[in-house]
């Protein structure tokens, strides 16, 4: 077995296209069991190289580059394997192909964007998309991905060739520097993800709001940045925790009319628990900061926690309600009758 898995990863490296093509096929279909995965593994100081070899080859969808890509994606589920990965020039590589091809071939796009979601889970492959170190180039890697992340929704998954970048979004603002590059006002790529919360696509709507939660990390620095995109930022994290019920008029006389508006009419619930806590752990990180607690009166946020919390049934998300409600006991008297004298300046 042992001498076959060498002979076929050099085949790889042919000359002859229908012998490589051949050859990534069969690498494929070894990447989809843990045993192949495993017999990869340990040979990726073959086996990886001569991939990314292949990924500049000039097949369709289904040709080499696809399934030298498909198999990058399996291995590279492996920290270590991605690691060495980034080491090797994937990022580079998989940038350089999206770019070049992705509009030709949506499914060697779709691979590779997925492929770049793996190897963001490490630090070196965060660097590496940041392009921390390069005055020049830092952030330009990351504004291609959120300009085709934003551009490409799709109602239909199948066809989301990019919505595995809000994995990577989430990856990169895990880091200070991913944050920074975020949240730089000139290049606005925050208030372009933002505005993807709205999406029906549940994958795109977790990771926009994780990568808002993470950014709100640095609220103690940043929150002008933040609450000066409140017409957007607002309503991506209210809206998930607001319940289904139909608010009141008078409720709704105190909202900004981006949640007045979605609050007047019954909604579906967001069933995913996790995108619930997230948004609240973002809120509660706003309102720690005066000014985001005297923004968060303002569009009466208080009521729509309030409300959400009663339709509330899973214990953690219920915990991250009371979070905020204990913060705001003792502050908020004072700091409403403030917003409603008009005296308080933001």
């Amino acid at each position: 077995m042992a001498d076959e898995l060498d002979e076929l990863l050099g085949f790889l490296s042919s000359p002859q296209p229908n012998v490589r093509g051949a050859a990534a096929g069969i690498v494929r279909g070894l990447t989809g069991d843990a045993d192949g995965l495993r017999a990869l593994s340990a040979r990726a100081d073959r086996a990886l190289p001569a991939l990314l070899r292949l990924l500049a080859s000039a097949g369709g969808e289904l040709g080499t580059g696809g399934a030298a890509a498909d198999s990058l994606v399996n291995l590279s589920q492996d920290g270590a394997l991605s690691a060495r990965l980034v080491s090797l020039g994937a990022v580079v590589a998989a940038m350089d192909v999206v770019a070049k091809r992705g509009g030709e071939q949506p499914g060697l796009a779709r691979s590779l964007v997925m492929l770049l979601a793996n190897l963001t889970q490490v630090d070196s492959g965060v660097a590496a998309l940041l392009q921390v170190g390069d005055e020049k180039m830092q952030g330009l890697y990351v504004a291609k991905l959120v300009r085709s992340f934003c551009r490409s929704s799709s109602e239909s998954e199948e066809e989301d060739i990019f919505e595995h970048v809000a994995s990577i979004l989430v990856n990169i603002s895990k880091v200070e520097a991913g944050r920074r590059i975020l949240m730089e006002p000139k290049r606005g790529l925050l208030k372009q993800i933002i505005r993807q919360s709205d999406s029906t696509n549940q994958l795109r709507k977790k990771g926009v709001v994780s990568t808002i939660r993470n950014c709100c990390f640095e609220a103690d620095t940043q929150i002008q940045n933040l609450l000066s995109l409140a017409e957007y930022i607002w309503p991506a994290l209210l809206l998930p925790v607001a319940g289904k019920k139909i608010y009141s008029e008078e409720d709704r006389s105190k909202m900004p009319p981006e949640l007045a508006n979605a609050l007047s009419h019954e909604r579906e619930a967001v069933e995913n628990s996790e995108i619930r806590q997230q948004a609240l752990e973002a809120i509660y990180m706003i309102v720690l900061q005066d000014e985001g607690r005297r923004a968060f009166w303002s569009v009466n946020g208080p009521r729509i926690l309030q409300v959400g919390y009663e339709d509330e049934e899973d214990p953690k998300v219920m915990e991250a309600y009371e979070l905020i409600g204990s913060l705001l006991v003792g502050k908020g008297d004072d700091e409403q009758d403030q917003e409603q004298g008009g005296g308080q300046k933001p």
